[in-house]
């Protein structure tokens, strides 16, 4: 069987942050590799054609189609299927070294880092000369933008893109990569790269984060870097740490974190939230200054439900995640503790595995006004 490799790159990031100028960086080296490009632009193509059509950088000639141009549509969930097979009709021509994708502003990376992923096994009867793999995903921030986006939580907000508020998609974005641009770096002072890189820390902190003007970075840092490993992006968000492994958050917080405020808490309790209650203080008494809140919630009158709550900005979602072990018979259950010494560990006598365990991240928190505010939710 044929195992040749051919390694993608995913460069996201929201509209105007400067990953069509890092496309076309990447296609001026001088090493001599040849890309495919597949941009999925919900307007106009930029790429710039004359770095397309120079043979030996993309390929040999301008009918190569080394540009592939997936519009009117999304490739994280529209355009899934198209996008599976252009990466592999690409890999099949066996004549690009390596392929780049410019997703589009306002898409969300997990599901497109999990679909390249899972080529091999999604479409096996379509691999012949070789697989995909995931380099690396690169999420390009325009520094000040992003400032402005923390500060009012409406500087991204785009008309034509309906409903969707791209506060949320920034930090999905954020959360789901190995390395962060901090684009547009020489026009913010050292204050705002100071309280931005504390944010971006407090959500995402294992990334590494990249200072640069014009997406000018070295082309190692981009190109066969071997970074991304699809569980320990998964699990490197801030939020799903604390749920997952009970980090102590006072003392993960870097430098920037510390200096600028941001800072990251985790709110616990066993009891059952009122549903109205809690619905009546995430609508009202929910504070600007929480930049993220994500976890796991239950309520009084469905006990055996668990949910995952999740804010970005001024989007906030609640979503069944299924049954707690507690509602397990009592034989299986038996058996899933004896082999789950992690869940046996959180295991509460009365309440099972139930529980509110909510990780915020934000500026200044008033942590004490929010743990009374949730405390008031809770079933009497």
């Amino acid at each position: 069987m044929n195992t040749k490799e051919v390694p993608v790159l995913l460069l996201t990031g929201y509209l105007g942050s400067g990953k069509t100028t890092l496309v076309n960086r990447i296609l001026a080296n001088q090493q001599g590799i040849k890309f495919a490009v597949i941009v999925n632009d919900i307007g106009e193509v930029n790429i710039d054609e004359t770095l397309i059509q120079q043979g030996g950088v993309v390929g040999q000639s301008e009918s190569d189609d080394n540009l592939v141009a997936l519009s009117n549509g999304c490739i994280c969930c529209t355009l899934k299927m198209d996008l599976v097979q252009q990466i592999t009709d690409l890999v099949n021509e066996d004549k690009f070294d390596y392929i780049v994708i410019e997703a589009s502003g306002i898409c969300e990376p997990a599901p497109i880092a999990q679909t390249i992923c899972s080529i091999p096994t999604l479409a096996p009867q379509m691999i012949k000369k070789g697989v995909p793999r995931l380099d690396s995903i690169v999420t390009v921030v325009d520094g000040l933008r992003m400032i402005e986006e923390f500060d009012n939580g409406s500087a991204l907000q785009k008309a034509d893109i309906g409903e969707d508020d791209l506060e949320s998609l920034v930090i999905q974005q954020i959360e789901f990569c190995n390395t962060i641009l901090l684009n547009k770096a020489e026009n913010m002072t050292d204050e705002q790269k100071g309280k931005l890189k504390g944010i971006i820390r407090a959500i995402q902190p294992k990334a590494e984060i990249i200072e640069c003007n014009y997406c000018d970075v070295p082309f190692d840092k981009l190109i066969n870097t071997h970074n991304f490993d699809f569980n320990k992006v998964a699990t490197s968000a801030a939020w799903l740490e604390a749920v997952e492994e009970d980090v102590d958050l006072e003392n993960e917080e870097s430098g920037e974190a510390l200096e600028y405020g941001i800072e990251t808490f985790v709110y616990e309790n066993r009891r059952p939230f009122d549903l109205g209650s809690f619905d009546e203080f995430v609508s009202t008494k929910w504070t600007k200054n929480i930049i993220r809140c994500k976890g796991l919630v239950y309520f009084r009158d469905e006990q055996e439900t668990c949910y995952v709550f999740e804010q970005a900005g001024k989007q906030i979602n609640l979503t069944n995640a299924g049954q707690w072990y507690a509602t397990m018979p009592a034989d299986e259950l038996k058996q899933l503790l004896e082999n789950n010494p992690k869940v046996k560990a959180q295991w509460d006598d009365k309440y099972g595995d139930r529980m509110q365990k909510l990780v915020f991240i934000g500026q200044h928190l008033d942590r004490e006004a929010i743990t009374k505010g949730l405390d008031s939710c809770l079933e009497d």
